[in-house]
């Protein structure tokens, strides 16, 4: 008799730890998702900053393969303007840069000698025989969002992972052992998928220093402040990120508020004069707004204004986290870190 008590007290708090853990109750045969806030989204902003850390670096290598769709395994050989080199090691980048720069009248392209093997975002790999099958392997790339690795810190693993598939009710946990595994784990997200990161975890930054994290936001606030360290990123003073943002017109191709509302603004294009003001088109019907540029406490930031009301949302002084010339990506957080937003432009 007292074995049986103890089994009941036991299943019992299995199902509280399981319906905190995942969020989800049953009720009618309809599942009701409880917001957690460690839960991670497919495509939220987390999730791809989880991404570009965790995934194959693939744009360290692009003064020979001239593509952040893959990386080239080393050790390889290349011709430059009659000149062979091997390339064993990352530092012998240099030594092709040297070979393009010495020289103004030749024609300073990278030859392969082939065969190769190039390893995918995803860290899949493929052996190459020729340029032919190297070209139709970049002609079948997707479009390079110019937003590659942030490979200046270190998630160390392992780390543990809460998931629950609402589709089938099934609930675990799984265990991830290297950035593959994860770059993959998150690329398979989608939206019947519950998962959340189990804190603490480890991470270390770009000084070799081990940093202990225990919630998400504090994940997305360390790896967006770790962006600058980055040899591949950095914000860029001005007249870099003027000369983007006033060139041709964008749209807002994400905005995060509690959730995501980036369809209330599909109808909006926005021209950023070189004057500060700001021109905004939806449908036939044009306002005004002005923007600005200023640095706070070493963070490079965009303030927004608008005549419209119904871009209200939009109007505030934004942390410009990362940009290149076709796409801008924008944060803001307010009450102690409990409001956090994100807006993304995206050029027209």
């Amino acid at each position: 008799m007292p074995n049986n008590n103890l089994m009941k007290i036991k299943y019992i708090v299995q199902l509280m730890l399981f319906i905190f853990l995942f969020g989800a109750c049953q009720k009618e045969d309809e599942t009701t998702v409880i917001q957690n806030p460690n839960n991670i989204f497919p495509g939220s902003s987390l999730a791809k900053l989880i991404s570009r850390v965790s995934q194959n670096p693939t744009e360290l290598d692009n003064i020979i393969d001239n593509t952040s769709c893959f990386s080239v395994q080393l050790p390889v050989s290349v011709v430059v303007n009659g000149q062979i080199i091997t390339i064993t090691t990352q530092s012998d980048y240099q030594l092709v840069q040297n070979a393009i720069d010495f020289y103004t009248t030749d024609d300073d392209v990278v030859h392969f000698e082939y065969p190769i093997t190039i390893q995918f975002q995803n860290f899949t790999t493929q052996v190459v025989n020729d340029s032919n099958q190297l070209d139709d392997i970049i002609d079948d790339c997707s479009d390079d969002d110019g937003f590659d690795e942030i490979d200046c810190i270190t998630i160390n693993y392992p780390i543990a992972i809460n998931i629950y598939d609402s589709n089938n009710q099934v609930a675990n946990t799984i265990t991830i052992q290297s950035n593959s595994q994860l770059f993959n784990f998150i690329g398979s997200l989608s939206t019947s998928i519950i998962a959340a990161i189990v804190y603490p975890i480890s991470v270390t930054n770009s000084n070799g220093e081990d940093v202990v994290i225990n919630s998400n936001t504090t994940l997305e606030t360390f790896i967006n402040s770790s962006i600058d360290d980055c040899d591949d990123s950095g914000i860029n003073p001005n007249p870099t990120f003027t000369s983007a943002i006033t060139s041709g017109s964008w749209y807002v191709s994400y905005f995060f508020i509690d959730e995501d509302h980036t369809s209330e603004y599909n109808e909006y294009t926005f021209t950023f004069m070189s004057n500060g003001a700001i021109s905004v088109l939806k449908n036939t019907t044009t306002s005004s707004g002005w923007w600005s540029t200023y640095t706070d406490s070493g963070e490079y930031k965009i303030n927004l204004s608008f005549d419209d009301s119904d871009l209200d949302e939009l109007q505030d002084d934004w942390t410009i986290i990362d940009y290149t010339t076709t796409t801008i990506h924008l944060k803001h957080v307010s009450g102690g870190g409990s409001d956090i937003r994100y807006l993304y432009f995206t050029k027209n």
